[in-house]
């Protein structure tokens, strides 16, 4: 696996992961925690999440990257 594959991996993985949990505290006054993660659409939404953070942010920050190391 190349090195941007890796990269974009483990920063969009750890960002979307960090959103899923960020959705659930945020709603955890309405909803139990039990609650949400029993339902189809918090996978839905945790599986969105973590492939928006690989391909976009990803992408992004590792073209940022890039950039930067080119600049030096």
């Amino acid at each position: 696996m190349s090195e941007r594959w890796k990269y974009q991996i483990k920063t969009g993985g750890i960002w979307g992961l960090f959103m899923t949990v960020f959705n659930v505290l945020f709603d955890i006054k309405e909803i139990p925690f039990s609650e949400q993660i029993a339902t189809p659409n918090f996978y839905i939404r945790a599986a969105a999440y973590i492939i928006v953070g690989i391909f976009i942010l990803g992408y992004f920050t590792w073209k940022a990257k890039v950039k930067q190391q080119a600049a030096k």
